[in-house]
């Protein structure tokens, strides 16, 4: 399915917060590959498109899909913080962490009923076609 682009926008101030970014996950409990951009499987069926996005350690709750245009975009943001008494001293800690991926859809989606489940980590879209691009029989008659 060549029709459906990542859109990822890119600046060189990106660079060094990634950096940054990766770094402290090597001194975390967080995989690295976690980091930012979840990985996505998109793939196209008779009649639906299907695109699973893996978000560990998230909820529905903090996940948001939109659909403007012909622009799909899953982002999530996540504020975490700790507060941690030890040997009288007190560690407080907040972390916040977001993503935004944006796909462009093709125009055979039916975008009025894109449905969402979220379950154990796993966001699945289910995207429709729209019955105008079903390939139809026709039938030939005698004449």
């Amino acid at each position: 399915m060549k029709s459906l682009v990542t859109y990822k926008p890119f600046t060189l101030g990106d660079v060094w917060g990634d950096f940054d970014r990766m770094i402290d996950r090597i001194f975390s409990d967080t995989p690295i590959w976690d980091a930012r951009i979840p990985a996505v499987d998109v793939r196209e069926e008779k009649d639906r498109y299907v695109l699973e996005a893996e978000l560990p350690g998230l909820t529905d709750k903090d996940v948001e899909v939109k659909v403007e245009d012909n622009l799909l975009t899953i982002s999530s943001k996540k504020d975490e913080s700790r507060e941690e008494k030890r040997n009288g001293y007190l560690i407080r800690e907040r972390r916040s962490s977001s993503f935004q991926r944006s796909f462009v859809l093709p125009n055979d989606v039916d975008k009025e009923n894109i449905t969402a489940q979220f379950k154990n980590g796993l966001l699945t879209l289910d995207m429709k076609k729209l019955a105008s691009a079903q390939p139809k029989s026709i039938p030939v008659r005698e004449g």
